[in-house]
């Protein structure tokens, strides 16, 4: 490996040389999701990104503190400063506690991204676990300057904010003085001083099911402190990464950078990483808009129908399936979902796994016919080119084609060549984009059955007696690998 590592930075706009601020260790901090419905593959996308920079990072020899929040609490209707808290309206119509609503799908997330292979993170904090760190960091806002209280709500003052920095705006490159130009009176329905201030912490109304209490009143926290406190809580007040959705941009994490500087002078990170949406008839594919697809419908094969009555999914996607298929376009690009272009992911998917298992099948020769010299390398410079996962699957079916070629005895390869590309397959297919071989456990479900047929027509024959037959079915079964032990409760069996 000679090439270093090139991330894109949404910051400044360009590609940047990785230096972590304290290596051998990173902090990388991504937005998971806010738990008040099941995941659908809008959230898988990130969840996928991030997971192949945190696999790639370890692979470098990183010791990576991987932080991914859990949203149960301050994230409002519309991403705005107004209406009710997603989770406490879902609690309120199934009459269920937040805390209920939020452990539900926080376990379905969870169980859907174990499907994904996506690897935990170091530490997974709860909004709601942190209100404490989010009050002191409202206080800080406070002390320096940059927030007001209004009627018990406390809102940070973006027209303050750049008198003094002129940095709001910085990342999603927005002129925020076209929004400051409109400052409304506080007439009773709106406190904010200007429609560009945003909430810090939030007055509840009386009907309000998620408060805590606050110096300044019974309320709940705003949606963007919960990322600022716990950013700082687990990984200082600078760090090297923060990931999320490009939907994340504004407002979110331009209100973060604000916040961070406003009380230690500067944003939270050196590079910021986001990932692009994935769309259906080119919109956002997500739960405001209607139009999403659950990941377990695509991993049942069920979906509910589009405006016109069509099933959105034909047929059931497996989880590698769904993996391979966003790793197949570059995480800045935007992804358009359609039927087909699943089920060619299928293909190719299965394309490389067989390819994989006709490698262990292949006859070496003296001599090899092929230079897979490169193929190692050329997939580091595409994974170090800003994790450019389609380069790399393009060069991992490179080796498909000489695999094949060689089984075919058109060529042919040294025992050396064959475990190179073994390695090959097991660093970057396996390891890095982190795809596993779904027939593998498949297969482990067909013996089972198998066995099961077996071992029912032993017993029936030690049943009548048939110790010829039972023996003869045990000997034989121990000549492929399978011990069979007899005890009081039935058969048990054992491949070694």
């Amino acid at each position: 490996m000679e090439s270093e590592l090139i991330i894109y930075n949404t910051l400044s706009r360009q590609k940047e040389l990785f230096r972590p601020l304290n290596a051998p260790h990173v902090g990388m901090y991504v937005c998971g999701p806010t738990v008040y419905g099941d995941a659908h593959l809008g959230h898988a996308r990130p969840a996928i990104t991030f997971d192949v920079v945190f696999r790639y990072l370890r692979h470098l020899g990183y010791k990576v503190r991987y932080v991914r929040n859990i949203t149960d609490v301050g994230h409002l209707e519309h991403d705005a400063d107004e209406g009710e808290d997603k989770i406490a309206k879902k609690a309120r119509l199934e009459d269920l506690e937040p805390m209920e609503v939020a452990q539900l799908y926080t376990d379905r997330y969870h169980a859907a991204m174990d499907r994904l292979n996506v690897l935990h993170p170091s530490i997974e904090p709860r909004a709601s676990g942190h209100i404490i760190e989010q009050i002191e960091l409202v206080q800080k806002i406070l002390e320096a300057g940059l927030a007001y209280e209004s009627n018990g709500s406390i809102y940070f003052d973006i027209r303050k904010y750049q008198e003094k920095t002129k940095k709001y705006g910085c990342l999603s490159g927005r002129a925020i003085e076209d929004q400051l130009s409109t400052t409304r009176e506080l007439d009773g329905q709106d406190d904010k001083h200007a429609s560009a201030d945003f909430a810090l912490w939030k007055k509840a109304a009386p009907e309000h099911i998620m408060r805590w209490n606050s110096p300044w009143s019974v309320g709940f926290p705003g949606w963007h402190t919960e990322c600022t406190a716990m950013g700082t809580k687990y990984l200082g007040e600078t760090f090297d990464i923060h990931g999320g959705g490009m939907d994340l941009i504004f407002p979110h994490h331009e209100s973060e950078i604000a916040q961070q500087t406003a009380v230690t002078g500067h944003g939270p990170c050196r590079y910021w990483m986001h990932n692009n949406m994935i769309t259906i008839d080119g919109k956002k594919m997500g739960k405001s808009l209607g139009n999403f697809i659950t990941l377990d419908e695509f991993f049942n094969g069920t979906s509910h129908k589009d405006k016109d009555g069509k099933e959105l999914i034909e047929q059931a996607y497996s989880p590698m399936t769904i993996r391979f298929f966003i790793l197949q376009a570059h995480y800045r690009s935007t992804v358009d979902f359609s039927n087909e272009a699943l089920q060619a992911a299928e293909k190719g998917y299965q394309r490389l796994m067989q390819a994989y298992k006709t490698l262990g099948s292949l006859q070496p020769s003296k001599t090899s016919s092929v230079d897979i010299s490169k193929y190692k390398q050329n997939c580091y410079d595409a994974i170090n080119d800003d994790f450019n996962t389609p380069i790399v699957i393009a060069h991992l079916f490179e080796a498909v084609k000489t695999i094949n070629s060689v089984h075919d005895r058109k060529e042919t390869l040294t025992q050396a060549d064959i475990d190179e590309l073994k390695s090959l397959f097991d660093v970057f297919a396996f390891e890095i984009l982190g795809l596993t071989d779904e027939s593998s456990s498949d297969n482990a479900a067909v013996l089972n059955g198998l066995m099961d047929v077996i071992l029912d027509i032993r017993a029936k024959a030690k049943a009548n007696k048939d110790w010829a037959t039972s023996d003869a079915i045990r000997d034989k079964l121990k000549e492929i690998g399978i011990t069979v032990k007899d005890g009081k409760d039935g058969a048990t069996w054992n491949l070694e």
